[in-house]
């Protein structure tokens, strides 16, 4: 198997952003849902329209401009620290030809935060595809394939890097050869989803390992 493009998801997977999250979703759901403790993560790897759909809708249908205020400003100022050794491993991609892209369902607006936090991020990269290139969420393969459309290779081609069990589902759905990585949920619990999982980006990935 000759792997043309490595795609990423982001929060999780490229920078270290799920227990940032945690903390503003569990303030979130505490005020909105306290008879229900722990939904801050139950709803991880959720889109935030997922989130609304299920959790706000309805008579809390009228909150959501609030709380989309606020995870921008929360956004913002958050930490974008990458997953431990993803640059290093991403840079040895490019050199060897692989192209790569982020495909995210974050918004423009949340990546324009993190372009501001790391000026140098889009360089990493031969594509940054976000939540308005999709007409599909997670875990639809749509954002997957359009991802591959757009390096102009097949599906088989590709390898998808995921933390999320939509994620996972997402990058299987579309065909490509899906790594876990075990940053948000364990590694027996994402096992089932993909073909291999690696704790971080130290680890060596076995389909590119030569």
């Amino acid at each position: 198997m000759e792997i043309k493009a490595a795609l990423f998801d982001f929060d999780g997977v490229v920078c270290d952003t799920e227990s940032q999250y945690t903390v503003f979703w569990g303030e979130i759901c505490r005020e909105y849902h306290p008879e229900h403790p722990g939904l801050e993560i139950e709803i991880k790897g959720s889109t935030l329209e997922q989130i609304y759909d299920r959790w706000f809708s309805g008579a809390l249908a009228s909150v959501r401009e609030s709380i989309t205020e606020r995870l921008d400003r929360f956004e913002a100022q958050m930490d974008y620290t990458c997953i431990s050794g993803f640059e290093p491993f991403v840079s040895n991609l490019r050199q060897r030809g692989i192209m790569t892209a982020v495909v995210t369902s974050s918004n423009i607006p949340k990546m324009q935060s993190v372009y501001a936090k790391r000026p140098e991020f889009r360089q990493l990269f031969d594509a940054i595809l976000t939540s308005e290139d999709f007409a599909k969420s997670k875990p639809d393969p749509d954002c997957y394939l359009r991802a591959a459309q757009r390096f102009g290779v097949s599906p088989s081609d590709c390898v998808v890097f995921e933390d999320s069990f939509n994620g996972l589902k997402s990058g299987r759905a579309a065909g490509m050869y899906v790594v876990g990585l075990a940053t948000t949920n364990t590694a027996d619990a994402i096992r089932n989803y993909c073909d291999e999982v690696i704790p971080d980006f130290k680890t060596h990935v076995r389909i590119l390992k030569n």
